[in-house]
């Protein structure tokens, strides 16, 4: 697998236009990066809420608290030591519903409205700028009919220190990697293993493209193994029933926000 950043200019809060960004970005790339068939299209979610509009003056929000329980499905009761709130935002456990302050220039930077359904407007454009773009300039350029997209942020993991990053959005690709009925290296077949897909090339994504000053807010993902594109909403396929979740025990001093 191979995991490619690529440096834009700075998206600026509170609206800038990240299809044109996308688009310059990708027009200019070399020969040997160039976005094929089969690649996956990584986005960071900052870049996709400020594309929305989804930021908030800084100094216009007196108590950012009240800002987070307005954005979360579901927060944990008070304020923890470090000043944030625990809380679960579309179906992904998260400090502040996702609220950040870095990169944002005095803005409070919100998570995207309808993550899954931005990632299908990314795939379209991508796709459709794909084709206008292939003539002269670019016939080395292969077509593309199978891509995927992946909108991602970074997210602590409990009982580890550091964040690494986690799907908050996605389309074009089957989300899962299915090993039930598989069997083991001895024989005994596999009852419950799959493998989320989405939330791996988030991670590996998110590695090369750094968290502070490195402008990568995109990369290419290439050469994952029996990845499955598809023209379909699969979002469903890879989200869990807090009941039925193996953490259905701890999840249960979430409570719903305040209306």
């Amino acid at each position: 697998m191979q995991v490619t950043p690529i440096k834009t200019r700075p998206l600026l809060p509170p609206h800038d236009d990240l299809f044109a960004v996308i688009d310059e970005a990708l027009v200019a790339l070399s020969a040997a990066d160039d976005l094929r068939d089969r690649d996956v299209l990584v986005v960071t979610s900052k870049v996709v809420a400020i594309h929305q509009g989804r930021c908030v003056k800084t100094d216009a929000v007196l108590d950012k608290n009240e800002l987070t329980e307005r954005e979360a499905d579901y927060v944990v009761p008070g304020e923890n030591k470090y000043g944030f709130r625990i809380t679960i935002k579309d179906n992904t456990l998260i400090a502040s519903a996702g609220i950040d302050e870095s990169n944002g220039n005095g803005y409070y930077v919100l998570w995207p409205e309808k993550p899954h359904e931005a990632a299908r407007e990314i795939w379209e454009h991508v796709r459709a700028m794909a084709r206008e773009v292939r003539g002269e300039k670019r016939q080395r350029a292969q077509p593309i009919k199978n891509l995927g997209v992946v909108i991602t942020d970074s997210h602590v993991t409990p009982l580890r220190r550091g964040v690494s990053g986690v799907a908050i959005g996605f389309f074009g690709i089957k989300p899962l990697r299915d090993y039930r009925g598989k069997p083991d290296i001895f024989g005994r077949k596999l009852e419950v293993s799959q493998t989320n897909l989405v939330d791996s090339i988030a991670a590996a994504a998110v590695l090369v493209m750094g968290e502070a000053a490195e402008q990568t807010p995109l990369a290419i993902v290439r050469g994952i193994d029996d990845l499955v594109f598809t023209d379909e909403d699969t979002c469903n396929e890879l989200l869990i029933d807090p009941r039925e979740d193996v953490y259905h025990e701890l999840l249960k001093v979430f409570v719903p926000k305040r209306p």
